[in-house]
């Protein structure tokens, strides 16, 4: 029977992690198939006997395990009554039909639903959807009921749930999602509930397994030896034009819709400095002052050899220095013209063709700056609703008075004739006149000082790089004096462990005050990226350190390393830090809920693993000599990991069956399969195994256990990392 138990859980895994792959294989061919319904039915089966056989009494495992076959249950009444479908209205139409999913056949619906009418809410003066709302009547007879349908803001009337799906921005019509299954959902829910309930008791359980690990003996062994284990292991040319420091500042203060919000424009030009140069600055120069010498003295800079050129193919076949200008690529024709046409006509996708298109995104920047166009400074209300508008001439509507179109369109003209004449004075003067028309035209959609100060201070600090520096130091720094106090049998002095615990502090209110300044300029907690998701995922992991390092003093180390390593992610990957407004669906509650249990689960399991991989190196490092303290090692380091895979899969529960909640009020599905989704399932399954010592004895023995909680972090690293750069689907943050 175990066997069998075993089998039939590898196969769905195995199953699931291969439907994911669906560049080659339609997911739907295995998730929508009676067979797929049919292989969870048997190792539900299967799990049902074996825990008899055991004859397993314990009330509070009984009903995990319950809580789980209550899902699956739950799942199943859903596949097999719910219905689902699609509702097209235009202004004004009424219908009682929909479109079901499953035959694209029309179903009748219970009562008539009338669009009384559809409009777009935008985030102030940009043109970037805040949220999409249909305003419906309900009608049931002789009732009526009005309603607005929005993204998180479902209607429900006689069982059936009505979701914002989509529009037809044609006619200003409305597509809604319909489904109703009054079976499925509510076995579902209370499944979650009672799964919620017994990981949360797992942890507190008198007589549970987690309870007999944290009163091991060998916890404070664990604790000490893990750091003596360790050891087992251009130039410039004459400087271009532009302006002078203090204007260019001047300038960066006026406010600019970039990104699709309202910003300080020091924000676009970090964020232009940073693409061309891979730095927000140019040796002396700063970001506003780059960007002030592309728009006011661009002959000059384009001759500037400050674009970094980070493909090797494109260096050697084009024959480029690392440091190019952008003439460069501007010989008798655009060097890179029939590459990018061949590349994006799909003739040509290898490396050199890729670094091409890479590089002419970047050259793209620099033109459409030199015609004016990103340079969106000035704000006008009309019909109710402000627009920013830069100063090329077609951009700026004919329902503008002429006054303020003459200042749109004269205003660098201006401005540059006072740099010209060497009239910095005349200069800011512009630029202070500038700021005063932003705040007077600008209506609701200029950020408060606030967020501008915030945004400053943010573009003025590199949190992520100092940060990751300081952390990885302290973390060598740490280990390489656990190590020599150890090898002279003397505890660390207790000056030398309160620095180190004060650097960690400081360091977690530094990356908390960063996380606090993203807040307050984006107006949402920051979790919505892979960036600031690296962000959350050290602060958790800082946070965690510091709130249990009393009792495992090594953990500072850790802390230390762990942080620093996801902060370097964050500072040397292809994650955007910049800041941006949510999509109307992820401007939920529910996603703060989610993503922090997720992140504190990924940090809890990093931890398993670097315990791992140490013994593990304690172990090939041992040899055969010390057999009996090697073994003991090996025991304590597995107790410690123990304490942190515990929670590690309660907060991964919970953290998954939330965002199944969020989904199913978001969309209409709790479940769709989408590739993140099916590896975090996967993940828990798998980690689910390591708890399961009574049934599989050999994770009972250190070496066994270790070598699988090495191998079960990767399922954390095709979680976060894969999903997000092979397979895509919703959550990829890529």
């Amino acid at each position: 029977m175990k066997k069998l138990l075993a089998t039939l859980y590898i196969v769905v895994m195995v199953v699931m992690a291969i439907a994911t792959f669906g560049v080659r294989i339609d997911g739907r061919l295995i998730y929508d198939q009676w067979w797929f319904t049919v292989l969870w039915g048997l190792l539900a089966a299967a799990a049902v006997a074996w825990l008899l056989k055991r004859r397993v009494r314990r009330l509070s495992v009984v009903l995990l395990h319950l809580s789980l076959l209550v899902i699956l249950l739950g799942a199943l009444l859903t596949h097999l009554t719910a219905r689902q479908g699609v509702i097209t209205l235009q202004p004004g139409e009424t219908t009682d039909r929909y479109i079901a999913d499953e035959t694209m056949r029309e179903r009748q619906l219970p009562f008539e639903v009338k669009l009384d009418s559809f409009r777009v809410v935008y985030y102030e003066g940009s043109e970037a959807a805040a949220d999409y709302e249909s305003h419906l009547t309900l009608i049931d007879g002789d009732k009526r009921r009005q309603v607005v349908v929005s993204m998180n803001n479902i209607c429900t009337h006689r069982s059936v749930r009505l979701y914002q799906s989509s529009f037809d921005e044609t006619t200003g019509g409305t597509i809604l999602a319909m489904n109703s299954d009054p079976w499925g959902i509510p076995v579902t829910y209370f499944g979650y509930a009672l799964l919620f309930a017994m990981l949360i008791w797992m942890l507190f359980d008198p007589k549970g397994s987690y309870r007999q690990v944290l009163r091991s003996p060998y916890l404070k062994l664990g604790a000490l030896v893990l750091a003596l284990l360790f050891t087992a292991g251009g130039r410039l040319a004459a400087a271009p034009t532009t302006l002078p420091r203090a204007t260019a500042d001047k300038m960066g203060r006026l406010l600019i819709l970039y990104n699709d919000r309202i910003c300080p424009m020091q924000t676009y030009a970090m964020d232009f400095t940073r693409q061309l140069c891979g730095r927000a600055h140019y040796g002396d120069f700063t970001a506003e002052q780059v960007l002030a010498g592309f728009i006011f003295y661009a002959d000059e800079w384009n001759n500037e050899p400050l674009i970094r050129v980070k493909g090797s193919q494109l260096k050697s076949r084009l024959q480029l220095p690392d440091r190019a200008s952008v003439n460069s690529f501007f010989a008798d024709d655009y060097i890179l013209g029939p590459l990018v046409n061949d590349y994006y006509h799909g003739h040509q996708q290898d490396k050199f063709y890729k670094e091409a298109a890479q590089m002419d995104e970047r050259l793209m920047l620099v033109m459409e700056l030199e015609h004016g166009r990103p340079l969106k400074l000035f704000p006008y209300t009309l019909q109710g609703r402000t627009m920013w508008y830069s100063p090329v001439e077609d951009s700026i509507p004919e329902a503008i008075p002429a006054e303020n179109r003459l200042f749109m369109g004269s205003f660098f003209q201006l401005l540059y004739e006072s740099l010209a004449s060497g009239d910095t004075r005349q200069a800011d003067h512009y630029l202070d006149k500038l700021l005063a028309y932003q705040h007077k035209y600008g209506g609701k959609s200029v950020p408060s000082d606030t967020k501008v100060t915030a945004e400053r201070i943010y573009n003025a600090v590199p949190f992520a790089t100092i940060l990751f520096m300081v952390c990885l130091t302290m973390g060598f720094l740490t280990l390489g004096l656990f190590i020599f106090q150890m090898v002279r049998g003397q505890p660390l002095s207790r000056w030398l462990m309160r620095s180190a615990y004060g650097v960690l502090t400081l360091s977690f209110l530094a990356l908390t005050f960063c996380e606090a300044l993203r807040w307050i300029i984006r107006g949402t907690i920051p979790m919505s990226n892979g960036y600031e998701t690296m962000l959350l995922m050290a602060w958790f992991i800082q946070l965690l350190t510091l709130c249990l390092y009393r009792r495992f003093r090594i953990l500072l180390t850790f802390g230390f390393l762990l942080s620093g390593f996801f902060l370097l992610v964050s500072h040397i990957s292809q994650m955007s830090p910049q800041i941006g407004h949510l999509m109307p669906v992820l401007r939920s509650p529910l996603l703060t809920i989610h993503v922090s249990i997720i992140m504190m689960s990924f940090a809890l399991l990093s931890l398993t693993f670097i315990i791992a991989v140490t013994a593990l190196l304690q172990h090939v490092a041992g040899g055969k000599r010390n057999d009996q303290r090697r073994r003991e090692t090996g025991i304590a380091l597995m107790q410690l990991s123990r304490v942190f895979l515990y929670p590690a899969l309660t907060t991964l529960g919970i953290g998954i069956f939330v965002g199944a909640i969020w989904a199913n009020i978001s969309w209409g599905t709790y479940w769709s399969w989408d590739p993140k989704e099916t590896w975090a399932l996967i993940t828990f399954m798998v980690y689910a195994v390591a708890v399961h010592v009574q049934s599989l004895p050999r994770l009972a023995r250190p070496l066994p256990y270790h070598l699988f909680m090495l191998l079960a972090f990767l399922t954390i690293l095709m979680t976060y990392f894969g999903v997000n750069y092979f397979l895509g689907g919703m959550h990829s943050y890529a």
